[in-house]
């Protein structure tokens, strides 16, 4: 008799009932002369006993300018130590922290800012073509809850630490002794088919324990170096590295601030890593380095690779030439805090490449039918469903939006289509939504069309995602124009998108056509527009 697609990942080790704060606290305890967090662009380093007491100058800072539990603080910049200490102080006085993404622009700045009321942000002064700075003068006056703006590496920065004195140590001890695990921590925006991100809001307990099981899972201990190219304002830079090491005593290592092949290597080199993180388009950039061989990565032992499928080829390079033998394929969302399915660190080659491994500990899966909720035997693909502690509390301030992906059962429903082979390890087959995977960054295709209607050239659009052999996908817009006899160029689409959507969202491909294939019912078949008018 065949199984069900249902599994439940059984471990010997017990959830922990932390908050963020205590755990970091039991970090400091036992390796307080270990290295906590280094930076290498700035050479700056803080060992487990300084980080400590960077954190909490930092969150009596915030305390002292007024932010209360359950108050959201925003962080928009790039990877930095500032990142981190403020994801560490916000949960040590249980505000909630709000990731935005470096990439965001005006508008999209704007919404999150509104949507999550953030009272206090704190930001890079320029990433890339970014003026941060100008950028929030720009939409400061439509978002009424703002009321305090620090720039890293700015004197507003320093005049932020200067009322750290204020408020005593025992004033947030006391703080720290009023919350719960349970509590609100993290708001981390994902698109939905609505147009716009929601904030999928996380716990202590959400994603303390999901990193510290991710670290479980390829043996972290007070020994590992973890780089970390991965973007902190994502799931995979935060939570399965900051929070995988730190609840390990590991060291979290900085290469640069935003993901430059060379200098991932560099560093790997220079701080002796154990451990390095990225998607596998990453991965192909460093691989592919001219200079790769005159790298010593012999320190390298595991790592993490997520965001999108990892080529055969690829993965055997990895584990050959990069020393990552007992390197580790994630699948997860960010409603799930984020990893639900992990490939063990014995797995052979085939289970690495052609699944995303089986359930975490605590963590149940299934695979059921789309439409009836019936879970389906093993070896046929339905729809992925999680279930246990990693599923999000909810969207922030949206019970409609949250119910429609968390059934009474607290099942989350992940849009994925998946198979259960008959070992419990998951094969993902596809998507049920149309949402694009563009070099491990999630692009939804109703946002993109939601803001491209505003063309004055465009009268209709469909966005989709074109196989691509760099990113794994690409954007196509297929676009009705508004007079045929003078249709918007490629170049007219990404001068439109340059300074109001984050750079990957932007279509790189244009179409453009009379109608769109539709099915009897008067949908547009998004399917045959990725067929026929993709590369």
């Amino acid at each position: 008799m065949t199984e069900p697609s249902y599994a439940h990942g059984t471990g010997t080790t017990a959830l922990l009932g932390d908050t963020i704060g205590r755990n970091l606290d039991r970090a400091v305890q036992a390796y307080p002369d270990r290295e906590a967090l280094v930076d290498v662009p700035s050479g700056r380093r803080w060992t487990y006993a300084e980080f400590g007491a960077a954190v909490d100058e930092l969150a009596r800072a915030l305390m002292a300018s007024g932010v209360d539990r359950g108050d959201r603080v925003g962080i928009w910049a790039v990877n930095c130590p500032e990142w981190v200490l403020v994801q560490y102080a916000t949960a040590r006085i249980g505000a909630v922290m709000v990731n935005i993404n470096p990439a965001y622009r005006a508008h999209e700045l704007e919404y999150v800012l509104k949507q999550a009321g953030i009272s206090l942000l704190a930001a890079s002064l320029v990433h890339r073509t970014s003026d941060y700075r100008a950028l929030v003068d720009g939409v400061r006056g439509n978002c009424p809850a703002l009321r305090a703006v620090h720039y890293i590496g700015d004197r507003s920065w320093d005049e932020l630490l200067a009322v750290a004195g204020s408020v005593t140590p025992e004033q947030l001890a006391g703080r720290e002794a009023g919350l719960s695990c349970d509590d609100p921590i993290n708001i981390q925006y994902t698109s939905g088919t609505t147009g716009f991100p929601k904030g999928a809001t996380l716990s202590h307990h959400n994603i303390l324990n999901n990193g510290y099981f991710v670290g479980e899972l390829v043996a972290y201990t007070e020994q590992d170096r973890i780089c970390l190219p991965v973007p902190f304002y994502h799931c995979f830079g935060m939570v399965m590295g900051n929070l995988g090491a730190t609840s390990h005593g590991a060291c979290i290592v900085i290469p640069a601030p935003a993901f430059e092949a060379a200098a991932v290597l560099a560093a790997v080199e220079q701080e002796r890593c154990t451990s390095l993180y990225g998607v596998p388009t990453m991965f192909i950039a460093e691989l592919n380095l001219p200079t790769f061989s005159s790298y010593d990565l012999s320190s390298l032992r595991t790592g993490i690779m997520a965001g999108s499928p990892c080529p055969v080829e690829v993965m055997k390079r990895v584990v050959a030439e990069m020393h990552m033998d007992e390197v580790s394929i994630c699948y997860g969302m960010t409603e799930t805090s984020p990893v639900s399915t992990q490939t063990r660190r014995d797995d052979d080659l085939e289970r690495r490449t052609g699944t995303v491994g089986r359930a975490m500990p605590h963590i149940e899966v299934k695979v059921v039918d789309p439409a009836t909720g019936v879970t389906l035997e093993r070896g046929v693909s339905g729809e992925l469903c999680v279930r246990g502690y990693s599923v999000m509390l909810g969207y922030w301030e949206q019970p409609e939006r949250t119910a429609e992906v968390i059934d009474a059962g607290r099942w989350m429903h992940t849009g994925d289509l998946a198979v259960m082979r008959e070992d419990g390890y998951v094969q993902i087959v596809g998507r049920i939504k149309d949402v694009i995977i563009r070099g491990g960054e999630n692009v939804y295709p109703r946002e993109v069309e939601e803001f491209l209607y505003r063309h004055p050239k465009i009268a209709d659009v469909q966005v989709v995602g074109v196989a691509d052999e760099r990113y794994g996908e690409e954007i196509l817009a297929c676009v009705i124009p508004s007079d045929p006899a003078d249709p918007p160029s490629l170049e007219d689409v990404k001068a439109f998108c340059a300074e109001q959507l984050a750079h990957y969202k932007v279509p790189r491909l244009l179409r453009i056509m009379e109608a769109f294939p539709m099915t009897v019912s008067g949908k547009v078949r998004k399917i045959e527009l990725r067929e026929n008018y993709g590369r």
